[in-house]
């Protein structure tokens, strides 16, 4: 027959706020959410810093995570405080102290939290391929004949072939003479 589990002491400041702020984070990507989802979950512990990628991992929040809510895949806050208590046995066995101990300190991470952080938007990367392709030198061929000596666009010159209405093929080297050599 299997021992009964152990009972753990969640040591919030106040289960209330506690309770807004795992609310918060189920939330989180998703304003209708009522329970917590894996993903959400992991946000929570990286933002507090408890997943630290030594002692916890995403791989042992998976595991934690996975085994409380099963194939629903969500928790609802007794249930995240079973992960929380599955997450701490896991760093305890790393760390050889006692799994209250770990929770303890689990605990009072969250509980210094006040809502999920979110990361600024990229900004656009001014080296490497922009650089290249925004250098006039580099650019060999027809493409070459599309900037000026210093490097500026001709723009719609530098594009495309204006027709040459004159009369004289490409590489005649006189055009234009006819007129001054046979004066009448």
């Amino acid at each position: 027959m299997p021992a009964a589990p152990a009972t753990f002491d969640f040591k919030w400041q106040d289960e209330k706020d506690a309770k807004k702020q795992w609310e918060t984070f189920t939330k989180f990507g998703s304003s209708t959410a009522t329970e917590m989802t894996g993903k959400n979950f992991d946000k929570w512990l990286k933002d507090a810093g408890i997943i630290d990628g030594k002692t916890v991992t995403t791989t042992v929040t998976g595991i934690a995570f996975s085994k409380v809510a099963g194939p629903k895949k969500r928790t609802n806050f007794a249930e995240t405080k079973q992960v929380l208590v599955n997450v701490a046995s896991e760093k305890a066995q790393k760390t050889k102290k006692d799994v209250q101990e770990e929770l303890d300190e689990i605990i009072e991470k969250l509980s210094k939290l006040e809502a999920p952080t979110v990361n600024s938007a990229a900004k656009a990367n001014t080296g490497g391929v922009y650089s290249r392709l925004t250098d006039h030198t580099k650019y060999t061929g027809a493409h070459k004949e599309r900037f000026d000596a210093e490097g500026k666009g001709k723009g719609k010159a530098g594009r495309e072939e204006s027709k040459d209405t004159t009369g004289y093929v490409g590489a005649y080297k006189n055009a234009g003479t006819y007129d001054k050599a046979h004066k009448p």
